[in-house]
């Protein structure tokens, strides 16, 4: 475990947020801190560092090996050589998430969601229903939500008391260094091939995964989906209490919650409709957010009173444009096939939708969309690095190359009637061009939304 009085000089590799984030901590901590970061950056000062963190830049010299332990960043390639030189000379690795938490007050209740799709969402509903809940009952308890979803887990953990909550959205790359991690609350929502370049193949993809309950007890609760297979047999594994959800008639594991095609049906007599959100998947986010909440305590009254006011999560499948009868959808968070799966399955089986696709490939193959495409899609556009093993694995469902995303807009823009959609749900991650999927779907809006602008005020209503 990380022992906060045993190590005294830390290194963190990485100078991304989160990197700086957990920086700032352990210096405010007493700790001597160092920054090493393999890429060069012109004026590190910049980025506003804690005074007396020392940061290299361009390389990672002998002092990174003259630290009592190492905070690997999340992203940082598990087998990159100054981590497997680390680990040779028997140096500690620890992750963000947990060098923070080991600065956590007791008492702090920890709430973690992860699973391949749908993280974001259900992390974010689960924060509205707990700040509800603490609203009303007025017990002056706080609620946090960081993690993956945007906040480093550094920076929320000095702001922290006894019986506040600390929601946490919880990736694969923070999973897989975090040893001794414990939530009392956790789910897994589901398990599909993704960042299998960075893992090393589904089977470690999966373990980094399972991490989320390993170190749980018997008291916690872990929601999870039983129509999974991966879900159904890390259930097998856990330590704690299991509770499980699912929209499909046929599941591997007792559900304590079903959909009836309008209510979800709880096995403990609760009825909830769910958030008026786009696709069945949201009906599972929905589920696992209810069960997380309910099992902690949250009254049914108030779960419900959130899902009637939840709006769709940005990048998310959101629905951001309409003009001359075509709906524009940005789902750049869709980073991996599975995603935009769901993605296309969420719209009526018919071939209206122009489909933008790329960026850079993480590894699994694009022929899973086949059979969606041919039945929703028009047309799809590429972009980015991954164009040619896309048009290699669609060979013979109608093209075109865009190369960017700019002129993957104009030419849907340009093309589509009254009844499309155009949707940017890429199937890859967006390093190759964009600084992140936000950013992603930010240019891809604005430039929609430019375009709309340009022809409204031309007269093209």
């Amino acid at each position: 475990m990380f022992r906060k009085n045993k190590y005294k000089k830390a290194c963190i590799i990485g100078l991304g947020k989160s990197g700086r984030a957990v920086a700032q901590l352990l210096a405010d901590n007493g700790y001597e801190v160092l920054i090493s970061e393999e890429t060069t950056i012109q004026e590190p000062a910049l980025l506003k560092l804690p005074a007396g963190v020392r940061v290299e830049t361009g390389g990672h010299t002998q002092a990174v090996f003259q630290s009592d332990f190492i905070v690997k960043s999340p992203g940082i390639f598990p087998k990159s050589p100054v981590l497997l030189e680390c680990k040779k000379r028997k140096i500690p690795v620890f992750s963000e998430l947990e060098t923070a938490l080991a600065f956590m007050p007791k008492g702090v209740r920890v709430f973690a969601v992860t699973g391949t799709n749908g993280k974001t969402t259900t992390t974010a509903l689960l924060g509205e229903i707990l700040d509800e809940h603490c609203r009303q009952s007025g017990s002056g308890a706080r609620v946090f939500v960081c993690g993956n979803i945007g906040t480093p887990v550094s920076l929320i953990v000095p702001e922290l008391k006894p019986g506040d909550n600390l929601v946490i959205e919880v990736s694969s790359y923070q999973l897989e260094d975090s040893t001794y991690f414990r939530p009392q609350y956790a789910c897994l929502l589901n398990v599909t091939p993704d960042h299998l370049d960075h893992h090393g193949g589904l089977k470690n993809y999966i373990k980094a995964k399972m991490r989320i309950f390993k170190n749980q007890r018997e008291k916690d609760v872990l929601v999870l989906n039983g129509a999974d297979t991966a879900c159904a047999q890390a259930a097998q594994k856990a330590p704690s209490e299991v509770f499980a959800f699912s929209t499909h008639p046929k599941h591997l594991l007792k559900t304590d919650v079903f959909f009836d095609g309008d209510e979800m049906i709880f096995s403990a007599g609760h009825q909830l409709r769910p958030p008026h959100l786009k696709g069945i998947h949201n009906v599972e986010n929905a589920m696992a957010a209810a069960l997380m909440a309910l099992e902690a305590g949250v009254p049914a009254a108030t779960v419900q009173s959130v899902f009637d006011r939840f709006t769709a999560m940005e990048h998310r499948i959101e629905q951001f444009a309409y003009h001359r009868g075509v709906t524009y959808v940005n789902d750049s968070k869709a980073t991996n096939v599975d995603s935009t799966v769901t993605a296309l399955k969420s719209f009526p089986a018919a071939k209206h939708i122009w489909l933008i696709l790329g960026g850079r490939d993480k590894g699994f193959p694009y022929t899973e969309l086949l059979p969606y495409l041919k039945t929703r899609c028009k047309q799809v556009l590429t972009i980015g690095e991954a164009m040619d093993k896309i048009e290699k694995d669609l060979a013979g469902f109608p093209l075109t190359r865009c190369f960017d995303l700019k002129r993957a807009a104009e030419y849907a823009f340009a093309n589509a009637q009254k009844g499309d959609v155009v949707l940017l749900s890429p199937a890859c991650s967006s390093f190759d061009q964009f600084k992140s999927f936000e950013h992603r779907g930010q240019v891809f809006k604005q430039l929609i939304n430019a375009l709309v602008f340009a022809a409204r005020t031309d007269g093209k209503n």
